[in-house]
């Protein structure tokens, strides 16, 4: 098979995919679209709820193991699309269609790249292919299930939209629930101890806090509140404010050690994280994947968004055709020519770092 057969194909997967409804949880139909492309190819594959992978021919358990990786659900369509989001068409070189850019596109081209080197025997890394289900939800049936049934993983490559630059490294993520407390009292009575007006001062507390370390890929840590919540009716002061906060960890904490800092120092009553397990990741420069990319004409960046990535604890690289600002937007698209190139890049890369 020549490549642009295989990029014909990768295309036409891709349109089935956006034609079956994948919403998070609900991606039967196409793990089933995924099993149906190894069985046309005689490619053995295993299957664990909607989590779909293989690997390589040639599997020897004494070398590294590389993972291409993407999911296969979608957010639920906007209000705000103009055309049917399961209906795959191209115009002008786009494909349209719910979940073509995030992240079909990445998918079928790491697929198509995975299929490329199925048979290839003499290779660096293994290859594994899996694609994963419930990204969009961090959810417990995606990749994170995966984890314990598959080979141990040596390194990454995450499939999401970057427009084939390189994100060597990714922020993790920790939600925090706050409470600010104060004195319950009625509105016509004087309140020295009310819990709104203090949380005055710990909004411009949290609006102004900086952590120490700066990331050279991902800046600083940012903290955001984004959620404000306190009160019942008009004439009540309330006893407490909740608040939540939004925190993006760079990669020189752990998401434990901005947590332990937060508890220590923030000026609230009580300070609790929703989760610890998703930590930012980072692959090293001197990677032969970073370097092969590199020499490709490929540049690096530090990604703000969360991805796959975080549930993975080899180092990962966040690579793929199509563009983040496309995601979650009405009648989302990508471009039929950057699934093609992304097909001839990844393959490219790969010639160069695993041969």
């Amino acid at each position: 098979m020549d490549i642009s057969q295989l990029q014909a194909q990768a295309l036409k997967l891709l349109q089935q995919l956006i034609e079956t409804q994948s919403f998070s949880s609900e991606e039967e139909g196409t793990a089933s679209l995924l099993e149906n492309w190894f069985s046309d190819r005689e490619i053995p594959f295993f299957r664990s709820g909607n989590n779909v992978w293989a690997v390589n021919k040639s599997f020897n358990k004494e070398k590294p193991t590389l993972l291409l990786n993407s999911h296969h659900d979608t957010v639920k369509p906007n209000s705000a699309y103009t055309r049917n989001p399961f209906k795959a068409s191209v115009e002008d070189g786009k494909l349209f269609g719910l979940g073509s850019n995030d992240a079909g596109g990445c998918l079928v081209s790491l697929l198509a790249t995975f299929t490329w080197f199925f048979k290839e025997e003499g290779l660096k890394y293994n290859l594994l292919f899996a694609g994963t289900a419930e990204e969009e939800t961090n959810g417990k049936n995606g990749i994170a299930s995966l984890l314990p049934l598959i080979p141990k993983i040596d390194v990454a490559i995450v499939g999401e939209p970057t427009l084939m630059q390189m994100a060597v490294a990714e922020k993790g993520l920790v939600v925090f629930d706050a409470k600010v407390k104060g004195t319950a009292s009625h509105a016509a009575h004087p309140n020295n101890d009310s819990a709104i007006y203090k949380c005055i001062e710990v909004l411009d507390w949290f609006k102004n806090y900086k952590f120490d370390k700066v990331s050279e890929a991902l800046g600083e840590v940012k903290l955001t509140v984004t959620q404000i919540n306190a009160g019942s009716q008009h004439n009540v002061v309330p006893a407490s404010v909740d608040l939540v906060l939004d925190v993006r960890v760079n990669d020189k904490y752990t998401n434990a050690e901005v947590a332990e800092i937060l508890e220590k120092e923030a000026p609230v009553d009580e300070l609790k994280p929703r989760s610890l397990r998703l930590n930012s990741s980072s692959i090293p420069k001197n990677h032969p994947l970073v370097m092969a990319g590199s020499a490709l004409g490929m540049k690096s960046y530090g990604s703000p968004t969360l991805s796959d990535q975080a549930m993975l604890s080899c180092p990962s690289l966040k690579l793929g055709p199509g563009d983040s600002t496309r995601s979650h937007s009405a009648d989302e698209f990508i471009y039929v020519k950057e699934i093609e190139e992304g097909i001839e890049k990844y393959i490219n890369l790969l010639n160069k770092a695993l041969k």
